[in-house]
C-alpha cells in the first residue's frame, strides 16, 4: 500500500521528502510531480526496481527512461558532452526538456537504449523533485505516468493514488502539473560536428535553445 505524501509545490517540507528517499534507496517506486508532468522514479542502480518501473508502466527494454539529475555537472558523470553540446544544455536546464546524449559507462547497460547506447537527461524544474534528487544523493531513473494502453499522463495525485495505490511505494502529491510533455532534443549528432535534431516539441520553447 503506498505512502501518500502531501507537498508543498513552493515550499516542500524536507521531512516528507526524506522518507521518499529512503523508500527509493530500499528498492521503492515513487509517482512525482515534475515540470512536465506526474513520473514514476526508482533508483538508478537497483535492477528489480526498474525491472519493476517497466512492468508498471508495460514497457519493454526499447523504452527510452530518462535519468533525472540535480544539475549540469551530475548530468556531465553520465553522458559524453562537448563545449558545443554544454553550451546548449545550459541554455535548458532546468526546464522541461529532456536531451538525448551519448551515455558513459557508468549508466547501467539496461537502462540506456540498447541499440543506441544513449540515454535521455533532463534537470526538472520543480522545487519538490530538486529537494528529493538532493536528499536521494544521486539521478533518479524516470518515466511518464501514462497508464498502459492510454494516451494522456495522470495528473491527479487522487486519481494516481486509486489507481496505483497497490503497486507503488509512494505518491507525491504537490498538486496538478502543466500536463504538457517535456521537448525531446536529440544532440548525439552534435558530436560529429552536426546540429541537434527535435524529436518532440513540448513545453520547452524551442527559441529559448536557439533552434
Amino acid at each position: 500500500m503506498a505512502q501518500y505524501f502531501e507537498v508543498h509545490p513552493d515550499n516542500p517540507q524536507p521531512r516528507l521528502l526524506k522518507q521518499g528517499a529512503m523508500l527509493l534507496q530500499k528498492g521503492g517506486i515513487l509517482a512525482v510531480p515534475t515540470d512536465s508532468s506526474y513520473a514514476l522514479v526508482c533508483h538508478l542502480d537497483d535492477k528489480d526496481a526498474v525491472d519493476r518501473l517497466r512492468r508498471i508502466r508495460q514497457v519493454d527494454e526499447k523504452h527510452h527512461l530518462t535519468l533525472l539529475c540535480r544539475d549540469l555537472s551530475e548530468l556531465a558523470n553520465y553522458a559524453r558532452v562537448d563545449n558545443r553540446q554544454y553550451r546548449l544544455l545550459k541554455l535548458g536546464t532546468p526546464g522541461p526538456y529532456t536531451f538525448i546524449l551519448e551515455a558513459t559507462k557508468e549508466v547501467p547497460r539496461r537502462v540506456s537504449h540498447p541499440s543506441r547506447k544513449t540515454i535521455g537527461l533532463r534537470v526538472p524544474d520543480r522545487k519538490g523533485l530538486q529537494l528529493l534528487l538532493e536528499l536521494h544523493g544521486a539521478p533518479l531513473l524516470a518515466t511518464t505516468l501514462i497508464p498502459a494502453g492510454e494516451t494522456e499522463p495522470l495528473n491527479d495525485p487522487q486519481e494516481i493514488r486509486e489507481r496505483y495505490e497497490k503497486l507503488l511505494d509512494a505518491i507525491v502529491d504537490a498538486g496538478a502539473c502543466p500536463l504538457e510533455p517535456t521537448t525531446v532534443v536529440d544532440l548525439t549528432p552534435m558530436g560529429a560536428g552536426g546540429d541537434p535534431e527535435v524529436v518532440r516539441e513540448g513545453r520547452g520553447s524551442l527559441q529559448a535553445l536557439g533552434l
